[in-house]
């Protein structure tokens, strides 16, 4: 098929009249992404700045300056597009359900990360703390931004997703510095509550790991038929505690025991 001169001309003034309109507004939408990115760099620069000086958790500082900055470049692709002639209206409708799609496959993720930041700037507990929660005892090693990693006594890595931490009940048996150990310890009447209490009163004394504030209890617990309960309660650096706990028992049924006071029973917590 051969083209004539008059659909030759009017195919060259279609592409004139396209390039007098598009091309500027083609130069001007380069400008302000040249311009736009050097302002992002600004302000990725100053977030970096000012994060440092502000006492917000190392985890946290990546993820919340990656988020701004991936925000600012789609601002910055949406406020172009209409400058170059893409309808945003199309464009609206196929983000809008790609937002929906991935928010409802994406549900628990994004759960995951908010709970992740509520617990890095909330601080319910930090790297270092031993926590009890989801049935499991042992020391944060990694607070995640989607996972906490902790690691049991018995040296068991646990993973738990932020959103179980951020919604239930967490024990943190660190964060005051200093735990309370309770003992239970049985006697028959015919042992002399005083002379055990100067038995216990000792070894409390004469055992290093155990701390002077608050002040040390010892009294009779219960009155029973076959006897009284001698309750215990002194306190711990929550660091080592398990170490201690062990240490101050042998100690004490050692001295017990070389005392000549029998133990029918004991009941430690």
């Amino acid at each position: 098929m051969k083209l004539n001169s008059a659909q030759v001309d009017k195919f060259y003034d279609k592409v004139y009249n396209w390039l007098i309109i598009a091309v500027p507004n083609i130069i001007v939408a380069i400008l302000i992404l040249a311009i736009g990115l050097w302002v992002i760099k600004l302000v990725s620069k100053w977030l970096h700045s000012g994060l440092n000086k502000h006492e917000i958790d190392p985890s946290l500082k990546p993820f919340f300056i990656s988020l701004t900055i991936i925000g600012l470049r789609i601002l910055l692709v949406i406020a172009i597009m209409p400058i170059i002639g893409i309808e945003m209206t199309v464009f609206s409708v196929l983000v809008g359900g790609l937002g929906v799609a991935a928010g409802l496959a994406l549900s628990g993720t994004l759960q995951n990360f908010a709970s992740g930041v509520l617990i890095l700037i909330l601080k319910p507990f930090r790297v270092g703390d031993n926590i009890i929660a989801q049935g499991q005892e042992g020391t944060v090693t990694s607070i995640e931004i989607f996972y906490t990693i902790v690691t049991t006594f018995d040296n068991r890595t646990v993973v738990i997703p932020n959103s179980k931490l951020s919604n239930e009940v967490i024990i943190n048996i660190s964060m005051q510095g200093s735990r309370r150990l309770d003992i239970e310890l049985k006697f028959s009447y015919g042992v002399d509550f005083e002379e055990v209490k100067k038995i216990i009163t000792e070894t409390i004394t004469e055992s290093k790991n155990l701390l002077k504030t608050p002040e040390r209890r010892i009294g009779i617990a219960t009155l029973e038929e076959s006897g009284y309960k001698v309750s215990i309660a002194v306190w711990l650096k929550a660091h080592g505690y398990r170490d201690a706990q062990l240490a101050f028992q042998e100690k004490l049924m050692s001295k017990l025991k070389s005392g000549t006071i029998k133990l029918p029973g004991m009941d430690a917590s």
